[in-house]
């Protein structure tokens, strides 16, 4: 079944939670430098144990994701060296190249949840 939940993928999805749970309340906190770090490694490892260690390889490594890739880690490597900011946005930037090939499916994924689904579609 293609769309079996195990629990390895719940373990991924959990790690990724708690990754951008610790992002967002280091951001909330006048980006403090420890939390978005634990948010970044907890983010990463979500999405290597949810994707699989040689797909997410094939993620950061592909020629085509080179752009966010590099991005992503100056990033982190930003924030670990006490650049918060600059660390962030670096981040965000990488993420939104990253996944760009996802944004369709997550768009066809929104538009079947009930609530959020009408409101994506009544605002675009």
């Amino acid at each position: 079944m293609p769309y079996e939940i195990t629990e390895q993928k719940k373990i991924g999805a959990g790690l990724i939670g708690f990754g951008i749970s610790f992002s967002f309340l280091g951001v909330v906190l006048f980006f403090d430098r420890g939390l978005l770090a634990l948010g970044n490694i907890f983010w990463l490892l979500g999405v290597a144990v949810l994707l699989g260690w040689h797909s997410t390889w094939r993620l950061f490594t592909s020629r085509t994701n080179y752009k966010g890739s590099v991005s992503f880690f100056l990033g982190l490597f930003f924030i670990f060296v006490r650049w918060p900011i600059l660390g962030i946005i670096f981040e965000i930037y990488g993420c939104i190249v990253l996944f760009s090939e996802f944004w369709p499916s997550v768009k066809i994924f929104l538009y079947q949840i009930p609530l959020v689904g009408w409101i994506i579609r009544f605002l675009f």
